[in-house]
């Protein structure tokens, strides 16, 4: 069976190609399982928010070490697929003390901005669910090509900025605030709600395709990629409006 195509580089066809000899994936056992590392994430996240308290060595300590150390776990899962249910623990854990201590740079900056885009973070997630439950967003092939071009053209445009900063230089706009900067951010986080609705649809083409067990793990893997990305591109987006 072909599944839904989506712009997340984790949940694409050819990972969950692979068909059950035994146990299969649910949509149960991935919300379970997504539960469980949603947890893990608040609970290294408020750790390490702490730790960041402590003083402005331990941040940075915190903060770029684990960053390096989730996308290597997160390289790892995506090609080690049957350990995900090792791997994405740690990968979640590693983010959850970089989101706390970037949070906690934010909030430094910008007092209060947590807990607005935690509850924008999680409406959003409520909303998206709700729509594709329903049917008010359907997973059209259209909808699904616009949202891919889309993500893979935000991509592009980080990595150009990130090069660009290696040589000292800086992409204009994207980094800065006012109505261009903000109206760029708006967008990101528009195009990563979306992809959260591509999720869903993805899962639970993949739940009814006898796929493996172990694939509830790394559906909610992937899951959990999405939400971070939307959680820190909110966070960009109220740090702007807030400047």
């Amino acid at each position: 069976m072909r599944f839904t195509n989506t712009s997340n580089p984790v949940l694409t066809n050819k990972a969950f190609s692979v068909q059950a000899d035994g146990d299969v994936m649910t949509i149960k056992g991935t919300v379970n399982k997504s539960l469980l590392l949603f947890l893990i994430l608040l609970i290294t996240a408020s750790l390490s928010w702490k730790l960041a308290a402590s003083g402005s060595e331990l941040l940075s300590q915190l903060l770029w070490p684990s960053a390096i150390i989730g996308f290597v776990l997160a390289i790892i899962t995506i090609f080690a697929k049957k350990y995900a249910m090792y791997t994405a623990p740690l990968y979640v854990a590693a983010q959850g003390f970089f989101l706390g201590a970037i949070s906690m740079v934010y909030n430094f900056i910008y007092p209060g901005i947590i807990v607005q885009a935690v509850l924008l973070t999680a409406g959003i997630l409520g909303v998206m669910l709700f729509a594709y439950k329903t049917g008010m967003i359907k997973v059209t092939q259209k909808f699904r090509s616009g949202v891919l071009i889309a993500t893979g053209g935000i991509a592009l445009v980080y990595l150009a900025s990130f090069v660009m900063n290696l040589f000292g230089a800086q992409m204009p706009y994207i980094h800065e605030g006012g109505p261009i900067g903000i109206g760029i951010s708006l967008f990101i986080v528009i195009i990563a709600a979306l992809n959260l609705i591509l999720d869903f649809s993805f899962i639970e083409e993949a739940s009814h395709s006898n796929a493996p067990k172990y694939m509830e793990w790394y559906a909610a893997f992937g899951l959990m990629v999405t939400l971070i990305w939307l959680y820190l591109e909110i966070l960009r987006l109220l740090g702007k409006i807030r400047r």
